[in-house]
C-alpha cells in the first residue's frame, strides 16, 4: 500500500474503532469502505488492500462488495456529488427531464466529474424520498421538489462556491470526503438539524397515535421484557393452506385511513 505513514496510522486507528463495533470483524466491511473513500475520494486498489488486511479476508471479497453498492465510487468524483433520482415516481414528475437538461448543462454524464473537480453527476435509482418528488441529492443530502431550472441553478451555485442549503437535515453541506467519513460512522453531530420527515411519511404514525394503536409484544417479549430476543426463540408462522385466505384482521380492498 502507498499511504503516507501518518495517513496509514490514522486509518488503522479509525479501522480499529469501527471493527470493535461488530461481533465479527468482516461485518465492518461496509463502513471500512466508506472510511477509505473518505481518504482517497473513491475506493482505490490501496483502499481495497487495506480493508482486506484489516479484516483478514481476500481483496477479491472486498472488491465483490465494493462493486455491488453504488455509493462506493471507483473513479474520482466531484467535491459535490449530485444525484438525480430517475426512478418511477421521480421520473414521471420530471426527474428524467431534470437529468437530461442538467447533464447537458454541466457537460458530464453518469458518475463523471467536471474538469474543475467541483461537481459530478449520478443517475440514482430511488432516493427513498418519494414524498418530495422529483428529488435530488448533494453528497446524500436532500433537495426536494426540483425542476430543471432549479437543478441547473443549484449546480452553478456549487461550482461558484455560493452557499447552498439542503431542503432537510443539516443546515449546511459538507464535502464528499467528509460525507464518506460520516457514513463510516464518525458523525459530525448535525444529523438532527433542520426539517426531517415530511407529512406524507408521517401519515401512518399520526393515524396510529390518534387511534391508540400499538405494536403488540411477542410472547417472548412479554415473558422477558428486559432481555434480548434470540433468533432461535422466534418460531415460523403457521403455513397457510392453499385456497384459504390468510388469517388476520386485514380486509382485502380496504384503504382505512387513506383520506384522514
Amino acid at each position: 500500500m502507498t499511504y503516507e505513514p501518518d495517513v496509514l496510522v490514522q486509518l488503522e486507528r479509525d479501522a480499529k474503532e469501527i471493527i470493535a463495533r461488530y461481533p465479527k470483524p468482516r461485518s465492518a466491511l461496509l463502513p471500512l469502505l466508506h472510511l477509505v473513500q473518505s481518504v482517497d475520494g473513491h475506493v482505490t486498489q490501496d483502499g481495497i488492500a487495506f480493508c482486506a488486511e484489516q479484516l483478514g479476508i481476500t481483496e477479491a471479497q472486498v472488491t465483490g462488495v465494493a462493486t455491488f453498492y453504488t455509493q462506493y465510487k471507483h473513479a474520482p468524483v466531484g467535491e459535490y456529488h449530485v444525484g438525480v433520482c430517475i426512478n418511477t415516481l421521480c421520473a414521471v414528475m420530471g426527474g428524467d427531464q431534470i437529468w437530461a437538461e442538467l447533464s447537458e448543462h454541466v457537460g458530464v454524464g453518469h458518475d463523471e466529474a467536471t474538469a474543475d473537480g467541483r461537481v459530478s453527476l449520478e443517475r440514482i435509482e430511488c432516493n427513498a424520498a418519494c414524498d418530495f418528488a422529483p428529488v435530488m441529492t448533494v453528497n446524500w443530502e436532500f433537495f426536494d421538489n426540483m425542476t430543471p431550472a432549479k437543478a441547473k441553478e443549484l449546480v452553478d451555485d456549487l461550482r461558484s462556491g455560493k452557499e447552498v442549503l439542503p431542503s432537510r437535515g443539516p443546515g449546511a453541506l459538507c464535502g464528499w470526503k467528509d460525507a464518506s467519513r460520516i457514513l463510516a460512522g464518525f458523525p459530525d453531530g448535525r444529523a438532527g438539524e433542520g426539517v426531517q420527515a415530511g407529512p406524507e411519511s408521517l401519515r401512518g404514525l399520526e393515524l396510529a397515535k390518534r387511534r391508540g394503536w400499538e405494536a403488540p409484544p411477542s410472547d417472548v417479549d412479554a415473558a422477558r421484557p428486559d432481555e434480548p430476543v434470540r433468533p432461535s426463540e422466534i418460531s415460523d408462522p403457521p403455513p397457510n393452506e392453499p385456497g384459504k385466505p390468510i388469517g388476520g384482521d386485514v380486509k382485502p380492498g380496504t384503504q382505512e385511513g387513506r383520506n384522514e
